[in-house]
């Protein structure tokens, strides 16, 4: 996947950071005529990247927050279309269940902001949801929102399958760390790690987790890096109730709990949206919490009861990069007037890609209209999560 390195070449785009958000912002770069050279450290979907694991939500319903309806609507057809092209089965329409209790507003502004924007959606009785998913418990005063187009994508092959092709259609790529720029004005070219300069007319840092690391003093307590725990468990031998079509992917925001059903035989994925402690990407150690195995245990056993002596056949700790309220970053650093800061996917981020690609080039090249919500001054130093 490597390039050649190309000394004294100027790149029209530079982006630092092959996640999904970088990925699709070089695709959509590329696309669009520029040349580009993209960079990462670890290497695309990298086991310390945000974009790494095996598997991520793709669901429209986002309570009020139409911008994120429309922007998931939007990208689930650019990520259909780039797998026929590659050739791979990476998006399974599983459906989407939202598990909801009488009087949750986020689950009503859900279903009237997917009856805005035009998304298919059923509506469902809580005698409905315990007849057609007996294999889960739900309370007495339940209900639910299934999204019978909405699934899940494999994220780690995804992303890499985004890198692929804007390698193909002629951008390059560096495996390299970067320094923190400095100076004010205008950035001619920045240094990495192993020595080298870096010259472009726009860069674009798309650096996940790293971005408060590589900009201390702009993003610092503006961006928060979280550990996340995720645990898969075994279904029992022969058991289909856990798996498609039988199981659609699902979340309780009121439990802060979401899963997705055995895939590709991984097993039945679950995890606690809950935001965990901070941690640093570059050395966490990725071994999951004997305490949050606990809660998930306990929560299978009464949620999901055949499951509750399940063994675990996986584990995987990643992190969310949590902006102040979860809303997305696209905005110019505030002393250089040709970089970008692109990031703060917030836990939800990753099924956004190709939408974000498409806005950050718009934004790049001046012909876009700028989101209010994804500028700097919108990001405070204190976390009131407000989009899930």
């Amino acid at each position: 996947m490597s390039a050649e390195k190309s000394p004294g070449k100027t790149y029209d785009v530079a982006v630092i950071g092959a996640g999904v958000f970088g990925a699709w912002t070089a695709h959509e770069l590329q696309r669009s005529g520029r040349s580009v050279l993209l960079l990462d450290a670890y290497g695309p979907s990298n086991s310390r990247a945000s974009s790494g694991g095996e598997s991520r939500i793709i669901r429209m319903g986002y309570g009020a927050d139409e911008v994120y309806t429309r922007w998931s609507k939007r990208s689930l057809p650019r990520w259909q279309e780039l797998f026929a092209r590659a050739g791979q089965k990476l998006f399974y329409q599983t459906g989407m269940l939202w598990m909801a209790n009488e009087g949750e507003s986020q689950a009503s502004s859900t279903l009237a902001t997917l009856a805005k924007v035009g998304v298919q959606f059923e509506k469902l009785s809580g005698a409905e949801l315990a007849k057609r998913y007996p294999q889960i418990s739900f309370e007495r005063n339940a209900w639910g929102i299934l999204e019978p187009e909405s699934g899940v994508l494999m994220a780690r092959r995804a992303v890499q399958v985004v890198v692929e092709e804007t390698l193909q259609n002629g951008a390059e790529y560096r495996a390299e760390a970067v320094e923190t720029p400095a100076g004010r004005g205008r950035l001619e070219s920045i240094r990495t790690r192993s020595g080298d300069s870096i010259r472009a007319g726009t860069f674009v840092f798309a650096c996940g987790p790293w971005l408060p690391q590589v900009f201390p003093d702009v993003l610092g307590g503006r961006i928060v890096t979280s550990r996340q725990e995720v645990f898969f468990f075994g279904v029992p031998a022969g058991d289909q109730r856990f798996a498609p079509p039988a199981m659609p992917t699902w979340i309780n925001l009121a439990d802060e709990m979401y899963g997705i059903p055995d895939l590709e035989s991984r097993g039945f994925k679950i995890a606690i949206d809950r935001h965990g402690p901070p941690i640093n990407p570059d050395t966490e150690k990725r071994v999951v919490s004997p305490e949050n195995l606990a809660t998930v245990r306990a929560y299978l056993a009464k949620r999901f009861p055949a499951l509750g002596a399940a063994p675990v056949v996986e584990t995987r700790v990643c992190q969310y990069e949590n902006t102040s309220n979860g809303d997305f970053l696209v905005d110019r650093h505030p002393d250089f007037e040709n970089v970008w800061l692109v990031g703060g996917g917030s836990g939800h981020g990753f099924k956004h890609g190709p939408a974000m690609g498409e806005y950050v080039a718009a934004q790049v090249s001046g012909s876009g209209v700028a989101e209010p919500r994804f500028s700097l001054a919108t990001k405070e130093q204190s976390q009131k999560r407000a989009v899930y």
